[in-house]
């Protein structure tokens, strides 16, 4: 019970603070005829109508745009930890547990897996390594904005690419990864890319085959990791942190 009490505690003072913000975007708290107090009241009936009227327009926005924050606290904890643990052991013994990790996995497949196989092990324990490392190096190089930029596409492709390349030659992994990717890659142009008839020409130039999906993940890493970066952003606007480290 104390634990429900807390969370519904903090979502209030969230929306609070959120709807405070947003009257004060309109009615500066610099102004004295228009100040954002709980307090406040309006002199003249017009003022009233435009202060309730931005209060309500800003409630359904902020109602809107919560459950993204939610997200933003979620993808905030996973890679605070992610980013202790990365801190704590640096980039050699970073790179190297991904190496040993992905290391072992092709050892064990040299001997239980056919030549395509082996070489899908191989080729995503490299792709898994490499994107670590520039993931890693990133973060601790660039501060908040190099880290939104690059650093989280970088993180995602580490996770997504390995399965894509490994697809490639294992036929097991290509039955489930290839398929589901080209449905998605119809579904992106279709819908997200019909502005401008940019699926046709998408789909004039290019053949989603081979090395393509590789190619097509690599790009898709771009945004999904800038929407995990935002939805971090959000968050620490939301609720900073109490360190003061927004990453």
């Amino acid at each position: 019970m104390s634990t429900d009490s807390q969370l519904v505690t903090a979502i209030k003072a969230d929306l609070i603070w959120l709807l405070t913000a947003w009257r004060k975007l309109l009615f500066s708290v610099e102004s004295h005829s228009h100040p954002a107090r709980n307090r406040w009241q309006p002199e003249t009936i017009r003022d009233r109508l435009a202060f309730w009227a931005w209060s309500g327009l800003g409630a359904v926005l902020i109602a809107a745009a919560y459950p993204f924050a939610v997200a933003g606290f979620w993808a905030r904890y996973v890679t605070r930890r992610l980013n202790r643990i990365a801190t704590g052991l640096g980039l050699v013994a970073i790179v190297a547990v991904v190496a040993v990790v992905w290391g072992t996995l092709t050892v064990i497949a040299w001997g239980q897996l056919p030549a395509s196989g082996f070489a899908a092990v191989l080729t995503a324990s490299v792709v898994a390594t490499i994107s670590t490392a520039l993931a890693w190096g990133t973060t601790r190089a660039g501060g908040r904005r190099l880290t939104l930029v690059a650093a989280y596409p970088f993180a995602v492709a580490a996770i997504f690419l390995p399965p894509v390349t490994a697809a490639l030659f294992s036929p097991t992994l290509g039955e489930v990864i290839l398929p589901r990717s080209t449905s998605l890659a119809a579904w992106l142009l279709d819908n997200v890319l019909a502005v401008g008839n940019l699926n046709t020409v998408i789909r004039q130039q290019f053949n989603l085959s081979g090395a393509a999906f590789v190619g097509m993940w690599a790009g898709l890493a771009v945004p999904i990791g800038w929407m995990l970066g935002l939805l971090v952003t959000f968050a620490n606007a939301v609720r900073p942190r109490a360190d003061g480290d927004r990453r």
